[in-house]
C-alpha cells in the first residue's frame, strides 16, 4: 500500500484525510511542486523547493517546514514506496478553519500533503513530437507563483484534448506566453526564444535547465516577447516541463511545423538535457 505524507507523518494513502474546510480546497489558498524521479533520484529537488519556498512567499504564507526537512520527506516518500520512475506531488495549503476570506490567525497552521505517482517517460511522444494548439490566455496576473488556482489551465489542457492535441499554448493579445503546463519556445534561424520570466509565465526548473545548457553549449538563446505570427512561422517549436521534458510540436493548429518531424535543434536539446539527468545520477551516486 502507498505511503503518503501528511506534515510530518507518513501514513497509508487510505488513511490520509484532509479537513473539508481546508483553505486549500476552499479557495485554492495554497502552492504545489511537482517533482520528477529518475531511476530513484529527485531530479533538480533543490531547485523545485527553492521555487516553492518562493511561492509561499508571495502569497504570504509561511511554510510548516524547512528545506532540509521537506528534502527529507522526500527522500523518504521515494524509499517507502519503491519510487523509480515517477514523480512526487507536494502541496502546502494556509491550513483548516472556519471559512473566511481573511487570512487565519497564527494558531491555525499550514497543512503539508505530499505523494508519489509512477510515470513512465513519455519516450513515443519524445521521439515523434506531439500536436498543439493555440488559445487565449485567460489566468491571472501572478503566473509566476505556482498556486493551486489552476482553472483556466485546467480548461485550457481539456479544450487541446477535445482538439486530439497534447498542449495548449496560451497568449495575450498575440503575445505567446506558455503552455497550459509547460514553457514554451520557438527556434528561428538557429535561435531559441522564449518568453521572458515575467509575472505572466511560470519560470520552470526545465526552463531553466534548458538556458543552462544552451549557455554551456554556446546555443543562441533569447528571454524575450515574440508573438503568434512568429510561433506559427517558427523552424521548430517545442514545450517543456517536469513530465513532457524537452517536447517537440510537429505541428500547431493543423499546420505542420517545419518537415513535421522533430527538429534537429530540438532534438540536440533533447539529448543534451538526458545527459544531463545521467550527470546529476553520477553524482548523486
Amino acid at each position: 500500500m502507498a505511503k503518503v505524507l501528511v506534515n510530518d507523518q507518513l501514513i497509508e494513502r487510505t488513511e490520509a484525510v484532509i479537513d473539508i474546510e481546508d483553505r486549500g480546497y476552499q479557495f485554492g489558498d495554497g502552492v504545489y511542486e511537482v517533482i520528477r524521479i529518475y531511476d530513484g533520484m529527485a531530479f533538480t529537488a533543490d531547485e523545485h523547493l527553492d521555487r516553492f519556498f518562493h511561492s509561499a512567499e508571495k502569497i504570504k504564507m509561511e511554510m510548516p517546514f524547512d528545506k532540509q526537512q521537506m528534502l527529507q520527506f522526500i527522500e523518504q516518500l521515494i524509499k517507502e514506496n519503491n519510487l523509480q520512475d515517477g514523480s512526487i506531488y507536494m502541496q502546502v495549503t494556509r491550513g483548516a478553519t472556519a471559512r473566511n476570506h481573511l487570512f487565519p490567525g497564527k494558531d491555525i497552521k499550514p497543512v503539508l500533503t505530499a505523494y508519489t505517482k509512477e510515470v513512465a517517460r513519455p519516450e513515443e511522444k519524445l521521439e515523434n513530437g506531439v500536436k498543439a494548439m493555440v488559445t487565449e490566455d485567460i489566468r491571472w496576473l501572478r503566473c509566476d507563483i505556482k498556486s493551486l488556482n489552476l482553472l483556466p489551465n485546467v480548461l485550457a489542457k481539456q479544450e487541446a484534448k477535445e482538439q486530439d492535441c497534447y498542449e495548449a499554448i496560451l497568449h495575450r493579445n498575440g503575445t505567446v506566453t506558455e503552455g497550459s503546463s509547460s514553457n514554451a519556445y520557438i527556434i528561428k534561424d538557429g535561435k531559441i526564444i522564449t518568453h521572458p520570466a515575467t509575472n505572466l509565465i511560470l519560470n520552470g526548473i526545465t526552463r531553466q535547465v534548458i538556458l543552462q545548457l544552451c549557455q554551456a553549449n554556446q546555443i543562441p538563446v533569447a528571454e524575450e516577447e515574440f508573438h503568434l505570427d512568429d510561433l506559427k512561422t517558427a523552424d521548430e517549436i517545442f514545450v517543456s516541463s517536469t513530465t513532457s521534458e524537452v517536447m517537440p510540436i510537429v505541428q500547431l493548429d493543423g499546420q505542420s511545423i517545419g518537415d513535421g518531424k522533430p527538429g534537429p535543434l530540438t532534438k540536440k536539446l533533447q539529448s543534451l538535457f538526458l545527459e544531463k539527468i545521467e550527470e546529476v545520477k553520477t553524482q548523486k551516486m
